[in-house]
């Protein structure tokens, strides 16, 4: 074989390996996700998901239906210990769905496919490695329902109950970085 082919060899060896470390790198970026919440590990999570964007796209999800009619606040003529049961309660806010989804434990749960404080417990970790290739085989899976070049879809259908699924989207944020930027619920999560 001559110098030029083995070359010529060479740089399309490279262009497949960089193309499909390129096609994978965000299923590897859910991968980490999931291994990251599981292990608990907060730095790890922080570099691979946008909060700010989650937060507002599981908000736009979350949002309660307001009421056809409010009730008319008690007033002081008409009921007059109403309004006084109604000056002295404290007034606190309802406490943000969001929040439970943005743990530690929820982003487990989510990638996991269950909703958070839904999910079984773990398994726990094979030790042998006929135990480890078990665990990876018997799955769940995630799948890619949509690739582009900077925009990628992973859908992860809840064990059991293949009509729940959801699926996040990742942004690239450089060649081969990939960050969590929406969360999409199951419809009846929402």
């Amino acid at each position: 074989m001559s110098l030029q082919k083995r070359i010529w060899d060479l740089i399309v060896l490279g262009i497949f390996v960089f193309a499909a470390t390129f096609a994978s790198a965000p299923w590897f970026a859910f991968r980490a996700l999931k291994a990251a919440a599981q292990y608990e590990d907060v730095q790890a999570i922080s570099e691979l998901v946008d909060f700010p964007a989650v937060r507002r796209s599981l908000t736009g999800q979350l949002k309660e239906a307001a009421p056809v009619a409010a009730a008319e606040p008690p007033s002081i003529w008409r009921d007059p210990l109403g309004a006084m049961r109604r000056a002295i309660e404290p007034i606190a806010p309802p406490e943000p769905k969001v929040d439970r989804y943005l743990t530690i434990a929820g982003i487990s749960a989510l990638t996991r496919g269950y909703a958070p404080g839904a999910a079984p417990a773990g398994p726990a970790r094979p030790e042998t490695v006929g135990g480890k290739i078990r665990a990876v085989v018997r799955g769940p899976y995630p799948t890619i329902v949509y690739w582009d070049p900077n925009r990628v879809r992973v859908a992860m259908k809840r064990p059991g109950q293949p009509g729940r699924v959801t699926v996040f989207s990742f942004q690239r944020t450089a060649l081969f970085t990939w960050k969590l930027v929406h969360i999409r619920l199951p419809r009846e999560e929402r």
